[in-house]
């Protein structure tokens, strides 16, 4: 399973929401370039970074994304405002080693299917689920479309993956979060990245059992020092069982 340490830029600086409230940014007063750097040396072999101005429509954190790029020596997987194929060309062009779609998986799948055929195993697509239905724009708006549905409308797609995130139980049911997402993640093809499911480390054993979950998102547990990223790296490596000797 693959871990996934993640950043969210906000004005320059790493931030965490509380189910996406672009209004109560928590900032982290941390250097995100250097911390970017540090997952790399803690032994991650991908990380995660979200544009939340790009993803509010305020503007980009696009200098910023580039020094990370260089500096990590490892793929970044990009998310935040992804709405045209332009966009997702210019930053897989700057180097980005996937780019996670959202909205526009909703207002125009067909566009999507076309940039996922166009940019195989290099499109994520983001499934951001309230109440039972895909939220759109940063978890502000609300889709009729159920998540299973919407899944299988992609099932053709060359997709690097779909991250799963449950806004509903964002934070204060786990247990719920994780059975929303197991559910999903019988439900495709795709791999699934599982977002707001790590509080500390054993969480992450928890999801190594989990049926199709290849990775998650951590964030904010490792920027409060939560969860150490060594640990967590450890624990989400396959274990050898046991095979026992005949004579």
């Amino acid at each position: 399973m693959i871990i996934y340490p993640t950043l969210e830029l906000m004005g320059g600086k790493c931030v965490s929401l509380m189910r996406g409230r672009l209004e109560e940014p928590t900032i982290w007063h941390v250097d995100p370039v250097e911390t970017a750097r540090g997952f790399a040396r803690a032994g991650a072999s991908w990380m995660h970074v979200t544009d939340i101005d790009a993803l509010a429509g305020t503007g980009e954190n696009a200098e910023l994304i580039e020094q990370i790029i260089r500096a990590v020596g490892i793929p970044v997987q990009l998310g935040g405002g992804f709405r045209s194929r332009e966009r997702v060309t210019h930053w897989i062009d700057k180097g980005a080693g996937r780019v996670v779609i959202g909205t526009m998986g909703v207002q125009d799948p067909d566009k999507v299917r076309e940039i996922a055929k166009y940019h195989p195993d290099q499109i994520v697509l983001s499934v951001d689920i309230f109440q039972g239905h895909v939220m759109t724009h940063g978890w502000r708006e609300a889709s009729a479309i159920e998540p299973v549905t919407y899944l299988q409308a992609f099932d053709k797609s060359p997709l690097a993956g779909v991250i799963v995130t449950d806004i509903d139980a964002d934070i204060e049911d786990q247990e719920g979060q994780l059975g929303v997402i197991t559910k999903l993640a019988s439900e495709t093809r795709h791999p699934v990245i599982a977002r707001g499911t790590v509080r500390g480390t054993d969480d992450v054993a928890r999801l190594r059992y989990v049926y199709n979950i290849s990775g998650t998102l951590i964030g904010r547990a490792l920027l409060a020092k939560d969860v150490d990223l060594s640990e967590a790296l450890a624990v989400a490596q396959p274990s050898v069982e046991p095979v026992a000797g005949f004579q």
